[in-house]
């Protein structure tokens, strides 16, 4: 008979741990379900009003009567870099190569003083100028400067076969010019084996 309390007591014991097993179980099954509701229902759908209010800021965002919230602002910079840089990349200009042209220096000189002689059948005399130019090399000039006493005497000979009408305008000119580029390379031609006078320019002309 002592001993029938002592089981009593364990009975007792086992059944306490058990019904705290039971509320320790249900309670982390609680959790659980408060935690699969909150990710589940954690965000709940817009209610109409805030679903109207969400449609007129975004109305008056595209009219620009609202600026964007910050976030927004960056990203519309983005895009809009991103546009720019495409522009940028779009069709360009084809460069083409400018050719390479052999150019040649041109050399002057000029006769010192002017020419001055009468024209053939008129009282009038005409008074010039004269330069000449080239694209050899610089013996040319060196020739002219060198003979100008013999080219001088040449260059007079021909302004003299001219008329007063002929050295009219510019055509007249032109052709004297012409007469005259002939005589000094033909003279030069004797007295050197080349011409090469290209061009004969008046830096004065006065008829009187």
């Amino acid at each position: 008979m002592p001993d029938q309390p002592a089981d009593d007591g364990k009975k007792k014991k086992g059944g306490l741990v058990k019904i705290l097993g039971l509320v320790g179980a249900g309670l982390g099954l609680v959790v659980v379900g408060l935690g699969a509701g909150f990710f589940i229902f954690g965000n709940p759908a817009p209610t109409p009003s805030q679903e109207i209010e969400s449609i007129i800021e975004r109305k008056l965002m595209e009219s620009g009567q609202l600026a964007p919230p910050p976030d927004e602002e960056v990203a519309a910079e983005g895009e809009a870099g991103a546009e720019g840089a495409e522009g940028e990349a779009g069709p360009q200009l084809n460069v083409k190569e400018v050719p390479e042209v052999e150019v040649f220096v041109t050399s002057y000189y000029e006769f010192p003083g002017t020419f001055t002689t009468n024209l053939r059948n008129s009282r009038k005399f005409l008074q010039v100028g004269i330069g000449v130019s080239t694209q050899y090399d610089q013996k040319v000039i060196s020739n002219v400067d060198s003979h100008q006493l013999s080219l001088r005497s040449e260059i007079l000979g021909t302004i003299g076969e001219f008329t007063e009408e002929e050295i009219q305008g510019k055509a007249g000119r032109d052709a004297l010019a012409l007469r005259i580029q002939a005589a000094i390379n033909a003279r030069l031609e004797v007295l050197e084996g080349f011409g090469g006078v290209e061009t004969v320019f008046f830096t004065s002309f006065i008829l009187q």
